[in-house]
């Protein structure tokens, strides 16, 4: 497969995943059922923190880092709301990311410089880190008990405050992230992949390595806000549970069973796996069974993710069949051997 041919799948594939999520505003007016709402808002929050870890693989960085930006997003949120009486929806959602991905630049500095089982070892330990301190101060983050009683958002004077409402603020925080995600993985795909294929030998050819790792660690932290925000306006509280390290398995999840190589792979990954958990969940004791084991049989049958796997069996069955080698050689001319045994003209 070509460069153009990769660039050009990778352009469809993130127009594909705008439309998506832009499309998911017809849901509040086809659908009154709270319980729809949920899900929704459930599957909005996955996709947006999966976004996150999708733009660190496309560097070969698997991050556990997600939960500590959703908690950074989330937090000023609600201090703002609660204890500064900042309400915009607007002026919430600037903030929400550019308070992360100011907090990465720094935190960037210490951990890009590791690659592999290390970077995953301490971004790991960033977020338990991130967990206790949430707890232990409650002066900033109420401790155990959280910051509770958000006030509802508003839009130009608006009130978002019903369940409505509340999934279109979702959507909206969702479709910015996809906006962004696209944006950057489309600008910067050829500098991304020549981290991802050979890190040290981008850097030898010229490629200032740390500036995009830096960069794109810091605008994966903004997108990982805006889900914050967006769980923490979905319950209205800001709590430390609600960003334990183990979500960070889930989001890793989302992004590689979907298909890492492919913005859709979060899109496709968030969705089917939320889905699944719900309808697990009524299983009771085998829930997490049943969610574990639908994981492992889609990673053993489908390496490359659901979207990958998709693709490659469509380029199989429908491009055109290359010739065989028997078919090529009788094509081809023949040339007459002059016989050994015959004298020469």
């Amino acid at each position: 497969m070509t460069a153009h041919s990769l660039s050009k799948r990778g352009d469809l594939a993130e127009a594909a995943s705008v439309v998506v999520i832009a499309a998911a505003f017809a849901v509040p007016w086809l659908s009154q059922n709270p319980m729809v709402y949920s899900l929704a808002n459930q599957m909005l929050i996955a996709i947006t923190a999966a976004f996150s870890v999708y733009i660190m693989l496309r560097m070969n960085l698997m991050t556990f880092a997600v939960p500590t930006f959703m908690a950074i997003g989330g937090y000023t949120v609600a201090i703002l709301g609660l204890r500064h009486g900042v309400t915009d929806v607007l002026l919430l959602g600037l903030a929400s990311f550019v308070v992360p991905a100011l907090f990465a630049l720094p935190l960037g500095a210490l951990v890009l410089r590791l690659t592999g089982v290390y970077f995953v070892l301490v971004t790991f330990v960033l977020t338990e880190i991130t967990q206790l301190l949430l707890f232990e101060t409650p002066g900033l983050t109420g401790g155990s008990n959280g910051l509770v009683g958000m006030p509802a958002v508003t839009l130009f004077g608006l009130e978002l405050a019903d369940n409505r409402a509340v999934l279109q603020v979702t959507i909206g925080l969702a479709l910015t992230g996809a906006i962004v995600t696209a944006a950057v993985t489309r600008t910067l795909r050829q500098h991304f992949a020549a981290i991802e294929e050979n890190e040290l030998l981008a850097q030898s050819l010229g490629l200032v390595v740390w500036h995009y790792k830096a960069f794109g660690f810091a605008i994966a932290a903004g997108v990982s806000g805006l889900a914050g925000f967006a769980l923490v306006n979905m319950l209205l509280t800001a709590h430390p549970t609600s960003f334990s390290a183990l979500s960070s398995v889930n989001y890793i999840a989302y992004a590689i069973i979907g298909g890492k190589s492919s913005m859709l792979g979060p899109v496709v990954g968030g969705v089917l796996l939320i889905w699944a958990g719900d309808v697990f969940a009524l299983r009771g004791e085998y829930s997490q069974f049943l969610f574990g084991f639908l994981i492992v049989v889609v990673v053993l049958v489908a390496r490359e993710g659901i979207v990958g796997t998709i693709h490659r069996l469509g380029v199989r069955v429908f491009s055109p069949p290359l010739p065989s080698r028997s078919s090529t050689v009788a094509s081809s001319p023949t040339l007459s051997v002059p016989n050994a045994m015959e004298p020469l003209q």
